[in-house]
């Protein structure tokens, strides 16, 4: 039986944008190996800013952030971007997919994109089989375009799963989908990051969802808006 150990270690945390009062004070946040945690909390309380920080999408102004043994803002920009790449997987709340790439190349554009992954054909083959396991297999010769907003949600998660990560963000995954099918495809992932050996965040608003969560995190308490 395996032993869990953090896979994410967040301290003394600080994040503002440039404009605007919005200011994110996390003390500490502690994330064990294979757990799925659900982010909860008020619109605009930073929940997804959270997801991009631990991604090194966005650099703190001050704090440390370690995923595993690395830590996240002492990387350069291109070791931040091959580090996402290859260990975290994004699933972004607007999809990010490529109009003019079919579904299975949007699938497999991370290991186009980078010398930290190898495409091959047994990658080739996975990609194909989660897009089975989503319901998409016979989506993935059309493009993004042609795709309802559920189909879309569906390739972004499968591109989120391809490389195996240790690490899955998940922002508002299931959001785009019908009532019976945000716990179809949340069992899906699931049993994929089990197989996978992975550990999950995934923000939500779905309070129906919460209970399949090992933990819940409101967010609530981390940031606050300056006032004058």
């Amino acid at each position: 039986m395996r032993e869990n150990k953090e896979i994410i270690l967040v301290e003394n945390l600080e994040f503002g944008y440039p404009a605007g009062d919005f200011h994110l004070n996390i003390p500490e946040f502690r994330i064990q190996e294979f757990e799925k945690i659900g982010v909860i909390g008020p619109s605009g309380s930073g929940k997804t800013t959270l997801l991009n920080l631990l991604a090194g999408i966005l650099l703190p102004l001050k704090g440390e952030i370690f995923i595993g043994d690395q830590m996240i803002p002492g990387l350069t920009d291109g070791d931040r971007r091959d580090f996402r790449i290859s260990q975290i997987g994004f699933v972004f709340q607007d999809f990010q997919l490529i109009d003019y790439l079919s579904i299975l190349d949007n699938i497999l554009h991370p290991y186009r994109i980078t010398k930290a992954l190898k495409l091959t054909a047994n990658v080739r083959t996975r990609a194909i089989d989660l897009a089975r396991d989503m319901g998409i297999e016979d989506k993935l010769y059309r493009h993004p375009g042609d795709l309802s907003q559920g189909e879309k949600q569906r390739a972004a998660i499968c591109r989120a799963l391809l490389h195996r990560p240790k690490l899955l963000l998940a922002d508002e995954a299931t959001g785009n989908l019908d009532p019976a099918n945000k716990v179809l495809i949340l069992e899906l992932l699931f049993r994929q990051i089990q197989q996978s050996g992975s550990t999950l965040v995934a923000v939500t608003h779905d309070v129906e969802l919460l209970k399949y969560f090992d933990r819940v995190i409101d967010f609530k308490a981390f940031y606050k808006k300056e006032t004058m």
